[in-house]
């Protein structure tokens, strides 16, 4: 079977739906997604998606704060842009329906996170994503040029590697036609031709033990795009997010949102110490990779299993009106926020590096973009701003779409691509070979690539790594292909990439922290 689209968009976060909302008045346009429409990262971001709307805040100050969170590592011309670009794209959010807090005088409620040196995070209380996410998928199941194929997966783009005349044309740059799509309930592999194809398939959290994405977040965009031999960058500064709920044996790990610290709330240790001015003047709202490590350090020091989030001094009402997703979900496992202290411990949150592209999402493949988290744009550096991963996604999401459908006269479908061979292939035998192996990909990640690290904690995960990488090939080249399978390949592709990445930065910077190449100011620090 094949199916032919103008524009196919591997993903269904809030880059890729605003893609398909742009891009579906120029073509026809396909939406592959491996669950369900509404499952993905965006929808589970609670804080917010941050943009200037008022004085005394400016662009300036945005750009300067995104600048200092990224440890000075970011594409200034990438954050300018996007800062400038972005009260434009707020417009659009709301044209196609989302509804963003506001006061009694019709302005924006705004918050502050980390990092924020003012109040410019628009939510919609604290489950934002969510909100987004919803309007979007209803938008984008409406519209008569677009067709969602749910609960299938992307398993490799086709290029002219594809091709039997690839031979002669080797000198070319790679071009990308589509992808291999299996539909997941019928078990079958079909050609999904395209004449531009969109990466919007998010992150990385689940290489971790403990992760606030959901189990979907397995990297495969990023993969796939590694294997049809494009370029990916920074992919060691992996985002930690300080305050995920501690809750053992929950997978996806609740997220306590950074708002909550931006209105007020303190972190203690589980002795009631207030730690953070010890490591940063800012406290609690220090950026994200400087209060991850601080708590890591905590933990470790002292042998605890978490620090607390105090928010017992703060407005009851207000706590329960501003958080009252939060409020919801600690009181069913019998915490009170308004009375007892969160117990937070730090979880994978966010890639800020991916598929390198350009100003207009385009990637080193010819007439394949990246947008979302899967891309690496310049904008985050080292480590992330709070709240700069949506008004990303949505300025990206536009500009690639523009730029694909400026390009869209100009391409035409591949015909020649051969059809997906798995002669000769067989079902696994024992599962227990993906399911070890995926247990042994988050554990080696976990213990050694993780918030901090050592060029013999390196050492070890790349020779360890290794082994799975060339277990997991054999079982592949003779295995029918299967979800869990796709997955755990996939998973060790992006782990390969971070612990690569890693290996080669002879610093301490951001994100990235490696005991061996730390200076002696930050080791005092922590």
């Amino acid at each position: 079977m094949t199916l032919r689209f103008d524009f196919l968009i591997i993903g269904s976060g809030i880059a890729g739906l605003s893609v398909a909302l742009k891009a579906a008045k120029y073509g026809k346009v396909c939406v592959v997604t491996k669950t369900l429409i509404d499952e993905t990262n965006t929808r589970y971001a609670q804080g917010g998606i941050a943009a200037v709307t008022h004085q005394p805040d400016s662009f300036e100050k945005h750009v300067k704060d995104t600048i200092i969170a990224g440890a000075g590592l970011c594409n200034e011309e990438i954050v300018r842009m996007v800062v400038s670009e972005a009260p434009e794209r707020i417009s659009d959010l709301i044209e196609w329906g989302i509804d963003f807090d506001k006061n009694n005088d019709g302005s924006f409620n705004l918050a502050r996170e980390g990092g924020h040196t003012e109040h410019r995070i628009l939510h919609h209380k604290d489950n934002t994503g969510n909100e987004i996410q919803k309007v979007l998928s209803i938008q984008v199941r409406n519209n008569p040029n677009i067709t969602v194929l749910e609960n299938h997966f992307a398993i490799d783009l086709m290029t002219q590697h594809h091709l039997g005349s690839y031979v002669r044309r080797s000198n070319t740059d790679t071009e990308c036609y589509g992808a291999y799509v299996m539909d997941l309930q019928k078990h079958q592999i079909f050609r999904l031709l395209a004449k531009t194809t969109f990466i919007s398939s998010g992150g990385v959290g689940n290489l971790y033990l403990t992760t606030t994405n959901p189990t979907i977040a397995t990297g495969d965009g990023i993969a796939m795009v590694h294997r049809a031999k494009g370029i990916t960058e920074n992919m060691e500064f992996i985002q930690f997010h300080p305050t995920s709920l501690y809750n053992p044996g929950e997978r996806p790990s609740f997220l306590i949102s950074e708002a909550l610290r931006g209105f007020g709330a303190v972190l203690k240790t589980i002795s009631g110490r207030e730690f953070m001015p010890e490591y940063d003047v800012r406290g609690s709202l220090a950026p994200r990779d400087i209060v991850a490590r601080a708590i890591d350090y905590e933990m470790k020091s002292h042998g605890d299993d978490y620090v607390y989030i105090d928010c017992t001094h703060l407005d009851k009402n207000e706590l329960q009106y501003r958080f009252p997703n939060i409020y919801a979900k600690c009181l069913k496992i019998g915490i009170d926020i308004t009375r007892d202290l969160i117990p937070v411990v730090p979880a994978a949150h966010y890639l800020c590096g991916g598929i390198k592209v350009d100003k207009n999402g385009c990637s080193h493949i010819n007439h394949l973009y990246a947008v979302g988290e899967a891309a690496s744009t310049g904008l985050h550096g080292a480590n992330r701003l709070a709240s700069n991963s949506l008004i990303e996604a949505i300025v990206f999401a536009h500009r690639s779409a523009q730029h694909a459908i400026s390009m869209l006269s100009n391409i035409k479908f591949q015909e020649d691509i051969p059809e997906w061979n798995d002669k000769g292939t067989t079902q696994p035998r024992e599962m227990v070979l993906i399911t070890q192996n995926t247990k042994e990909v988050h554990q080696l990640m976990t213990n050694y690539v993780g918030i901090v690290r050592s060029d013999s904690r390196l050492e070890r995960a790349f020779a360890r790594h290794a082994m799975i990488y060339n277990e997991t090939e054999e079982l592949y080249k003779k295995s029918k292909i299967s979800q869990k399978l796709c997955e755990l390949r996939n998973l060790i592709t992006v782990g390969y990439l971070v612990i690569k990445a890693a290996s080669v930065r002879n610093e301490s910077i951001g994100l990235h922290y490696n005991i061996d190449h730390a200076s002696e100011k930050i080791k005092a620090a922590l």
